[in-house]
């Protein structure tokens, strides 16, 4: 157990959890959080994976209100600490990890729910003219939800260390379990990018996404073009939104008699 990794991990996760409502809103995001925690955790190309894959789980997820979907931070860091220090495959801690992300959703729940008592003070500062008095209110939210996320994170290294001989048992006396486990895993993917598209697609979208689908198929066999067949498709779509935006955006403005300010 490594004492230094302990203290990096608690404060970057007390960073992502506070970012995921009152900063940036994108370091939190699983895309560049795994990495972050795999070079402290020591294995940065399991970050970029578990990143890039957990990503495309939480992408369609979106909090609406009081309705919060399974929380990115949390996923994440238990998720490379199973795959990192538990040795777990990582589609079954990807699997796993959704437990702890659920239980995130009450944390932040929890959290907003104190808050909300709060939020008179930060009305009578507003009242009084008090930017200092609405700060310290958003300084004690970001305080109570940062400080809770950054204990979960030390309770989740402390524990995948402690039961890493276990989930290797595990893995060897109950394949069948853990086959499961990471089948679930794999799957989270495609369910998280489907909930986007239920979302976002358009009838007149389709073709795109067929096309898209036989891109992706055609280069993936070509051996000299595999390897970057992500990249490629995403130029072809790149190169299709232009040429769209071109014809179909600026040509209809200016048949409607050009831009518009909004005003």
């Amino acid at each position: 157990m490594n004492v230094i990794e302990i203290i990096l991990l608690a404060i970057v996760t007390f960073i992502f959890a506070i970012d995921q409502f009152s900063l940036t809103e994108i370091a939190y995001r699983p895309i560049v959080a795994c990495p972050i925690i795999g070079a402290i955790l020591g294995d940065v190309q399991t970050g970029l994976v578990i990143g890039g894959t957990y990503e495309l789980m939480m992408i369609g997820n979106m909090p609406v209100g009081g309705a919060q979907p399974p929380n990115a931070v949390l996923g994440s860091v238990v998720a490379m600490i199973f795959a990192v220090k538990a040795k777990m495959d990582i589609n079954a801690a990807l699997g796993a990890c959704m437990i702890f992300a659920t239980f995130g959703q009450y944390v932040v729940t929890i959290t907003f729910t104190v808050m909300s008592g709060l939020m008179s003070k930060a009305d009578a500062a507003a009242e009084a003219g008090n930017p200092k008095g609405i700060t310290n209110v958003c300084n004690i939210s970001m305080l109570i939800l940062g400080s809770l996320f950054a204990v979960i994170s030390i309770i989740a290294y402390v524990g995948g260390i402690a039961m890493s001989g276990t989930l290797e048992a595990l893995s060897t006396n109950a394949s069948w379990f853990m086959g499961g486990l990471s089948a679930a895993g794999g799957m989270m993917r495609f369910v998280g990018f489907a909930i986007l598209l239920k979302i976002m697609l358009a009838n007149d979208m389709w073709g795109y996404l067929l096309a898209g689908f036989v891109c992706a198929l055609v280069i993936g066999n070509i051996e000299a073009l595999s390897s970057a067949c992500l990249l490629l498709v995403a130029f072809v779509g790149i190169a299709i939104a232009i040429n769209d935006f071109r014809v179909n955006g600026i040509s209809k403005k200016v048949e409607e008699g050009g831009f518009s300010d909004g005003i």
